[in-house]
């Protein structure tokens, strides 16, 4: 996800289409989005050109203030981007047709190339070469992205998965959202999908048969499912809309006293409005205390972190500084709230807490108005701007970094390892889950508000290293039998246990009971009983179930809570025992001797903090 609004391009890309020139040979064979890339590629290699050229240290190229009304114009003073010379525009023209001739006349599959893939591969490796965030998008993917901005999509409105049942793996449904097409159509946790518009979706993945079910508004789907309930084939005709997609997935009362909020899924246009809305809420509920769970974030647009930084922050405390290519487009970003909300806070990070969500860890720890547990976040310190370009396909580029008020930038050094490590492994140390704690960041040292010491270099390091559950390989293999006995628990198929089954459409909007869907021991027995008699987990044991008992009983009672009453309420059954969570509880007496401190404008009397 990305920090800025969508900025206008006409600038950044007349050069690029001035010199646009392809090969005579070559032409008619390019779709647009192959002559679009192709001219990006010379442009941005043109650029990259022009850069090494300058001198080391001075601010390069023409990067643009995120304002959230467009672009800034190129301020007085600013160094203009020096340009390559037109000899070295032909070479580099000349260079790449040769190639693209080359692979034409001699690659073994030549004439089966796909060009469009081709051309944004080689725009994609370039932006590589670049760092990990600047991307390119076609017309298919800027949409989607767009559309995720709006916390929406296009579909019929149902959480799908693979699972592997009766020896055989499928997608099914695990809920549907509330009044979406896929509920008023009736269809149910643990229904397969078998068809999609008569195209059978046996050995499909889910990101597959997703795709098979989205689509434009108001279009219609015929998908064909195999009922949970009966056992029979079903096919219903759905029509397509907008489903929302909500970034502050729930709020509620964690214990008394005590406001859950759940905000894991990113940064988009409504999350302040969502955020303001869910503490609004919690007050209602008589919340004296917030839990802010940031855990899993991936980020999103600027704006709406320094929004949601704002609530607890006082008018004119800095959210974040942003330092830009280009002299005079340094931006400071502060808080206008005149009334911040003073309630004791803990936020909740992870190795997957990055981009936005960093930025409002990092504000509200710099300014010590919560305290921060779990696991170094991921450290994303970039920001980027997006770039419309032709035939609707957009740019990511990489236009400045930013710092956390204390100064930290937290940017994880990407110089020397790959791509994929670079995602998969996270901040620093994050290959490492032992009990031992982390390794302090390898940046400069900064303070907070009340003299604490923090780092930049790499993530944001929390206050109070947790480590998180996790599931091992072999408890991962006991999801898909837990969820064929969950299938067959909720529709009244397992003797004995007939008050389980859900004969019912999903009732939203619920909060989990304490003793709701509790696995008993019989239960345990009856779902050990099953998968042992299963030839589908003939491979696991008796002693392997016993083993990963406690895991069952959690997967178990979250699977029946979905088919009861959604994911988003099942999620409550996941997060009442997280050793993450119950700390952060734990904590929050700490809290709020750390934000009184800050208030006076003095360290607490106690040293737990450092």
């Amino acid at each position: 996800m990305y920090y800025t609004k969508t900025v206008p391009a006409r600038r950044a890309v007349r050069h690029m289409q001035a010199r646009r020139k392809v090969l005579p040979a070559v032409k008619n064979r390019l779709s647009r989005l192959a002559a679009a890339s192709l001219s990006l590629a010379l442009f941005l290699s043109s650029v990259a050109s022009a850069q090494q050229q300058q001198q080391p240290g001075v601010p390069r190229g023409d990067a643009r203030r995120p304002n959230g009304g467009g672009s800034a114009a190129t301020p007085r003073g600013a160094r203009e981007r020096v340009r390559p010379t037109a000899a070295g525009i032909v070479a580099l023209e000349e260079d790449f047709s040769e190639a693209l001739s080359v692979i034409q006349e001699n690659y073994v599959d030549g004439i089966k190339l796909d060009y469009n893939s081709v051309f944004k591969s080689s725009i994609i490796g370039m932006l590589r070469s670049l760092d990990p965030h600047s991307n390119f998008y076609d017309a298919k993917e800027f949409e989607e992205l767009q559309t995720d901005w709006r916390s929406e999509y296009y579909g019929i409105g149902a959480s799908i998965i693979d699972r592997r049942v009766k020896q055989d793996t499928g997608t099914f449904i695990i809920a549907t959202f509330e009044s979406a097409p896929a509920f008023k159509a009736g269809l149910r946790f643990g229904d397969r999908i078998v068809e999609v518009d008569g195209q059978s979706m046996i050995g499909k993945t889910s990101a597959e048969v997703r795709d098979k079910l989205r689509g434009p508004k108001g279009t219609s789907v015929r998908v064909t499912v195999e009922k949970a309930a009966t056992l029979q084939r079903e096919t219903v005709e759905i029509t397509r809309s907008a489903v929302s997609q909500p970034t502050v997935q729930d709020a509620y009362m964690i214990k008394q006293g005590v406001g859950y909020i759940d905000m894991t899924r990113g940064f988009n246009r409504t999350t302040a409005a969502e955020f303001a809305d869910a503490l609004e809420e919690l007050r209602k509920q008589g919340a004296t205390q917030y839990v802010l769970d940031l855990r899993n974030n991936p980020g999103g647009l600027l704006d709406q972190a320094v929004k949601v930084a704002s609530q607890f922050l006082q008018r004119g405390q800095v959210v974040l500084s942003q330092k830009g290519r280009v002299e005079g487009t340094d931006r400071t970003y502060r808080s206008e709230n005149s009334t911040p909300d003073m309630t004791p806070l803990v936020v909740l990070v992870n190795r997957n807490s990055a981009s936005a969500s960093e930025i409002v860890a990092g504000a509200l720890q710099d300014h010590d108005r919560a305290l921060v547990i779990g696991e170094t976040t991921f450290g994303k310190g970039l920001v980027q701007s997006i770039v419309p370009l032709d035939y609707g396909t957009a740019l990511t580029l990489t236009s400045s970094k930013y710092l956390t008020p204390s100064g930290r930038l937290i940017q994880r050094d990407y110089a020397n390892e790959s791509l994929y490590d670079y995602y998969t492994r996270g901040g620093v140390g994050q290959d490492d889950r032992t009990a031992k704690p982390q390794p302090t960041p390898a940046g400069p040292e900064s303070l907070t508000d009340t003299g604490r010491k923090v780092y930049g270099g790499g993530g944001i390091s929390p206050d109070e290293d947790i480590k998180p559950r996790t599931v091992s390989p072999g408890q991962q293999r006991l999801v898909d039998p837990v969820f064929a006995f969950v299938r067959e628990l909720v529709n009244g198929r397992v003797r004995g246990f007939e008050d389980y089954k859900v004969g019912r459409p999903i009732e939203f909007a619920r909060d989990l009971k304490a003793d709701e869907y509790a696995v008993t021991n019989n239960l345990y027995k009856a779902f050990k009983a099953f998968t042992l008699a299963d030839e589908t987990y003939k491979g696991l044991t008796e002693t392997q179930l016993d083993k990963s008992r406690d895991f069952v009983a959690r997967q178990m009672r979250y699977d029946i809570a979905t088919a009861s009453y959604g994911t988003v309420t099942a999620t409550q059954a996941l997060v009442s025992d997280d050793p993450q969570v119950t700390k952060a509880v734990e904590v929050l007496p700490r809290a709020r001797e750390l934000a009184a401190a800050a208030q006076r404008g003095r360290n607490p009397q106690s040293k737990t903090f450092e």
